[in-house]
């Protein structure tokens, strides 16, 4: 890819004496659930850097107690399950790599939350001296698989076991298994102590922890990054929830989790299964400390990543899920984006507001403002005239900045709008049973999906992408913008009529200012069209406004739920309830077809939407990348998503979705930068900076602003009927931004080769948390609001409200300030730097904390003593 820089013999074991397993395994489920560069002085912005103790773990909004349905003949999940037999393993075949055997029903089946699958296989195989894969799924082939085009199988290098750093272990009846390290038997997972359940819409297997296990993972999610261990669950399905709960499921799903034990290792286990599941994490007196997979379906497909570092687990995830894209270097830059900047002028204002403030601007935004109706690949005639589009972005890119845009899920479904009739004559949208198109409801009205399972789908939308942004005809956007992917629906269940909800809440809304031929006041940097007396003509017809355009769509529509699927092709097995399936995950949107596209809709592969709801955003974002890739040969494309899954770092960037203006949400913003990075590789992530949500507070989104410097993703974005936020509008936050923006341009080299190395070469993290670079000190597993760039930049920004004093953790080692190369000798304790106050001020008066590490001997980044000079880059 090329890019423009203008910015800038073995023997299987049943028992070992490492590994206690019980004979007899229990029946009833518990209830409950050297030297290092620093800088203390990040050559004075008005913003100090400071370390925050961890943040109050805080219990989950659900009950304690399982939610099953109230149809349930038992509403206790203990009581379900507790005569559930189990399996019992027979005809082991053994390799030098691998085993399998087949697993029977040990008793009558429990058929506590379906039918119990009576047949199941195991494979185990050594795929690498650091990978081990265990798989138990149907004998018949009829669970649902996730497909290899969404998300390929790693390779398989057949690794004898004698050289592997795991060591599978198991018993034959009640079948358990346990992994252990070879070296020195530490047990890292082991199920012998309730049964495995296997049924067909209910996958159940439990492993010990040890007591207060350090576990991290299991996104997306907004809480602490140390997970709880009493009491706890996650939810993994993906759901369009606005401002972030707390411990709600949200935008993404990503099945893995990272048991870091200081002193001992980090290993990872990657579950590779799409269904929604609860992951459930309990301590109890009879039990022990525990995790639980309670799963909708699919099969048991475990990866065991043995680390033994934190950074080489993290590798080894990346070789299961594919090493992220490599982004263009513009994505690193400066990027302004608001709901709410109503039509071309605005847009070309910001950019010249920014310059005019010494704010550098490198990647303009616009939202759904652009839009007709809300419809993609459409233009606003009389507000974003197509013209005016094209003179706006050839302004920007004749000054070396970009231009991004969206594209949402929902295609609208109407007479007069081309891309769909397009899209359904190449068959590209999903269907419901009787043929006609799955309707739902988002911001243009009545839409349809696409299914980009279906032959037709990729094809028409690279031919719409392609279209729409054609450089000679069209807008000449530099990458889009994948929003609404979950997939979001305005219908709230399957009782939804489309065309009711469109109209009574007014989707599309009409405009609500009045289109303007400029805006009285001089652009600066911009052509005569976009100045005072310019008349510049409307490039078409005006809007449809008024009457909106619920009432232009097609009528046919059903509710007919899809009737199964073709047996032995991992398709999943018919006969299920695919929208209340008898055990109820903690999704907060409800049912399963709450408020996305209905789960009995069948995808063109004969798969459905109930096993593969959580890939949707994912497909959407690949599908899109594909489409650029397609438009610009050769050059890396830029794709936003705000929906994902393992894997969608292949395709896409990814924000953090719409959080609040608040100080909570700024801190919250740091532990989902450190999941999303260093434990489920996507590289380039961030927050809306100041918030999306809400009024941004200036003290704060100073603070903001100069954090999300150094962090890989950095875009201010702010919601519709929220006050704008723009940098330049506070001389404070213009000043904090001002420097701060000043320290990350020196800095983008060896950021963009951090990226790169994790990108394109081995899956190394950009950023990490302090327990990846020290994971020996116990002190650093609780550190929630420092962050290291590469291993070498240590982050420590302020997050307390309105704090004027610094602390932060500093751990053993040996520091240098990065502007004074001054030496200082961490003691692993906490540091305090007093007098952090916020006030534009010079350069060089007020200290940020920010500590880097650095060897001389190795660093490509630092070759002479001149650091600034040696970081600095135009962009």
């Amino acid at each position: 890819m090329t890019d423009s820089k203008t910015s800038g013999g073995h023997r299987f074991v049943d028992d070992d004496a490492g590994v206690r397993f019980d004979e007899h395994q229990r029946k009833s489920l518990s209830r409950r659930r050297a030297a290092r560069l620093a800088v203390f002085a990040l050559g004075a912005t008005t913003i100090a850097w400071r370390f925050l103790l961890p943040l109050a773990i805080s219990r989950p909004v659900f009950p304690a107690d399982d939610v099953l349905r109230k149809d349930l003949p038992s509403n206790d999940f203990a009581a379900a399950v507790a005569n559930c037999p189990g399996y019992e393993a027979s005809n082991f075949v053994r390799t030098d790599s691998s085993l399998t055997a087949d697993l029977s029903l040990a008793g009558p089946g429990c058929n506590a939350f379906g039918q119990d699958i009576a047949e199941l296989k195991l494979l185990v195989q050594y795929q690498t001296d650091r990978r081990l894969h265990v798989k138990v799924y149907d004998a018949g082939l009829d669970v649902y698989q996730i497909q290899e085009t969404v998300l390929p199988s790693p390779e398989n290098t057949e690794t004898p076991v004698e050289d592997s750093h795991l060591r599978f272990h198991l018993v034959e009846r009640p079948f358990s298994f346990a992994v252990t390290r070879a070296a020195s038997g530490e047990v890292l997972f082991n199920t012998s102590k309730e049964p495995l359940i296997f049924e067909t819409q209910l996958v159940r297997l439990r492993t010990a922890l040890p007591d207060d296990p350090n576990l991290y993972g299991l996104g997306e999610y907004a809480g602490s990054f140390r997970m709880p261990t009493e009491d706890y669950s996650r939810t993994l399905w993906n759901a369009d929830f606005a401002f972030t709960p707390p411990e709600y499921n949200l935008y993404g799903s990503h099945p893995v989790y990272y048991d870091h034990r200081p002193g001992s290792g980090t290993h990872a286990v990657f579950l590779r299964n799409a269904n929604g599941m609860d992951v459930k994490i309990r301590r109890t007196p009879e039990d022990g400390q525990y995790l639980e997979y309670v799963v909708l379906g699919g099969v048991l497909d475990f990866y065991f990543l043995a680390g033994p570092t934190p950074a080489e687990a993290s590798r080894q995830y990346a070789e299961v899920v594919g090493l992220p894209a490599m982004q263009p270097y513009w994505a690193l830059g400066i990027h302004q984006c608001k709901y709410g900047y109503w039509d071309v002028f605005m847009l070309a204002e910001v950019v010249a507001n920014s310059s005019n403030a010494n704010i550098p601007l490198d990647v303009l935004w616009s939202d759904i403002d652009s839009m007709d109706l809300r419809r993609d690949f459409t233009l606003d005639p009389e507000r974003f005239p197509l013209h005016m589009m094209r003179l706006l972005v050839d302004t920007l890119h004749s000054r070396g900045q970009r231009f991004v845009t969206m594209l949402d899920a929902g295609i609208a479904r109407a007479d007069d709008y081309a891309p769909y009739h397009r899209g359904r004559a190449k068959d590209a949208f999903l269907k419901a049973a009787d043929g006609s198109d799955h309707l739902g409801v988002q911001w243009p009205g009545v839409v349809v999906w696409p299914d980009f399972f279906a032959p037709g789908a990729q094809a028409w939308w690279t031919e719409e992408i392609m279209r729409w942004f054609n450089p000679d005809t069209g807008m000449d956007v530099d990458g889009l913008w994948n929003d609404m992917n979950e997939a979001s629906n305005f219908c709230h269940d399957v009782y939804c009529i489309p065309e009711k909800v469109a109209k009574d809440e007014n989707n599309p809304p009409a405009p609500i200012h009045a289109p303007r031929p400029n805006t009285g006041r001089p652009i600066a940097g911009f052509p005569a069209e976009f100045q005072p007396g310019s008349k510049a003509a409307v490039a078409r017809g005006p809007n449809v406004v008024g009457e909106a355009s619920w009432q232009t769509v097609l009528s046919s529509r059903s509710t007919t739920p899809s009737s199964g699927t073709p047996r032995g092709q991992m398709k999943g097995i018919p006969g299920r309830d695919l929208l209340t399936p008898p055990y109820r995950i903690q999704n907060r949107k409800g049912e399963l077809s709450d408020k996305t596209i209905y789960t009995n809709i069948t995808n063109a592969d004969g798969t459905t939407q109930y096993d593969t709801h959580n890939l949707y955003g994912t497909m959407v974002a690949t599908a899109t990348r594909n489409a650029l890739l397609a438009r610009r040969p050769g050059v890396r494309p830029f794709v936003l998503t705000r929906s994902t899954f393992a894997g969608s770092g292949r395709a896409a960037a990814h924000w953090f979705g719409d959080n609040r203006s608040t100080w909570s949400d700024y801190r919250l913003a740091i532990a989902q930068m450190l999941n999303a990075v260093a434990l489920q590789q996507m590289p380039l992530v961030g927050s809306d900076v100041c918030g999306f949500g809400g009024t941004a507070q200036e003290r704060m989104c100073a603070r903001w602003a100069t954090a999300a410097a150094f962090q890989p993703f950095f875009r201010n974005h702010a919601d519709l009927n929220d006050p704008h936020q723009e940098f330049y509008l506070w001389p404070l936050v213009a000043h904090a931004a001002r420097n701060a923006i000043r320290a990350r341009y020196r800095l983008l080299d060896f950021m963009y080769t951090a990226l790169r190395r994790q990108a394109a070469v081995d899956g190394d993290p950009l950023v990490r948390p302090l327990w990846f670079v020290y994971p020996d000190d116990p002190r650093c597993v609780a550190v929630e609001t420092q962050w290291f760039l590469s291993d070498a930049l240590l982050v420590s920004p302020v997050v307390e409200d309105d704090a004027t004093d610094v602390r932060f953790y500093l751990p053993d080692d040996l520091f240098y300030d990065f502007w004074t190369r001054k030496p200082v000798r961490g003691k692993g304790e906490m540091v305090t730097r007093a007098g952090a106050r916020v006030r534009p001020t010079r350069w060089d008066s007020v200290r940020e904390h920010y500590v880097h590490h650095w060897d001389p001997r190795h660093s490509p980044y630092f070759p002479d003593k001149n650091v600034a000079t040696a970081l600095c880059r135009s962009v």
